[in-house]
């Protein structure tokens, strides 16, 4: 039997009946990755602190009216040990990890960790689900060619995820506010769809934008890939660059609901960039539950 975590130490404290990995359908998968972050650090440090706070979190979803955890098993994977390991070496480890996980049917939530990681859980979904789209929370595109002397940077996954093949003009990005001159021209040469946060305010999506987001997706199966500094600093301060007038937690739930009524399926997900302080426990918290109402999403029709 596969090593998962005991009961003190994994998602939601769940009992081992709720938590093997053969009676699990979902596995969270610690990648706690960090080599490039910029303005602020302590990427690595977020897995085991989403984990953490977890233990508070309710089993019973106020949206879903049900206990996911109990119905569909939620295994917690021992922490990905990275060694020396870095860019595209750290990838395709990475990527060996998530792919052997969906071989095995299972449903893969990552947690970084730098936002470098999801290149890899992108391209290992995309192999699985060749039709899917892909759903970009952040306040930065992350299409820079490189940045500090790497194209492997935290502010380059997306460009690596392009150098992949993967089809940009499926990629649908939301909250957007920091980016640089060559990623804006980039992105529009690529045909990906940017909901820029500024526009958004200025109403010019209408006042019901997250369903524009959710039909923008081409396709029904989703990947989503969540750096958390998509919130506002009010909301999420514990991040590397905690960039203004960020969303709140309601109107992204929306987005989520819109996606529902499309008939939009998400196929696996990661949730990055989450830099723990002791100062700002609602941030971790806040990315514990967004984990689990991520998973009632995406379970809901299963």
């Amino acid at each position: 039997m596969k090593k998962v975590l005991p009961t003190n130490k994994n998602f939601l404290a769940l009992p081992i009946e709720s938590s093997s990995y053969d009676s699990s359908q979902i596995v969270i998968l610690a990648a706690p990755y960090e080599k490039t972050v910029s303005y602020g650090g302590g990427t690595a440090k977020g897995p085991a602190a989403i984990i953490k706070a977890s233990h508070y979190v309710e089993f019973f979803d106020d949206e879903f009216f049900r206990e996911l955890c109990f119905d569909v098993g939620i295994a917690t994977l021992p922490p990905l040990d990275f060694g020396k390991r870095s860019g595209k070496t750290m990838l395709d480890f990475l990527r060996r990890a998530v792919s052997k996980e969906i071989a095995n049917g299972k449903f893969v939530v990552t947690l970084g960790g730098e936002h470098s990681i999801s290149t890899a859980p992108i391209i290992a979904h995309y192999g699985k689900y060749p039709g899917m789209s892909l759903l970009h929370f952040d306040a930065h595109s992350d299409l820079r060619m490189e940045y500090s002397g790497t194209p492997y940077s935290h502010a380059s996954f997306m460009a690596r995820v392009a150098d992949a093949g993967f089809p940009m003009q499926r990629v649908v990005q939301v909250g957007i506010r920091a980016q640089e001159k060559a990623e804006f021209e980039y992105a529009e040469s690529l045909g990906v769809q940017t909901f820029y946060a500024t526009r958004i305010r200025k109403g010019e999506h209408g006042a019901d934008w997250q369903k524009a987001v959710a039909i923008a997706l081409p396709s029904d199966e989703v990947y989503v890939t969540f750096d958390v500094d998509y919130f506002d600093p009010s909301t999420m301060p514990a991040t590397g660059t905690p960039e203004p007038d960020g969303f709140l937690w309601n109107e992204t739930m929306q987005i989520f609901r819109e996606l529902r009524k499309a008939g939009k399926r998400i196929a696996g997900f990661d949730v990055v960039e989450l830099a723990p302080d002791p100062r700002a426990r609602h941030a971790t918290y806040l990315v514990s539950k967004l984990v689990y109402r991520m998973l009632n999403f995406a379970f809901e029709e299963r």
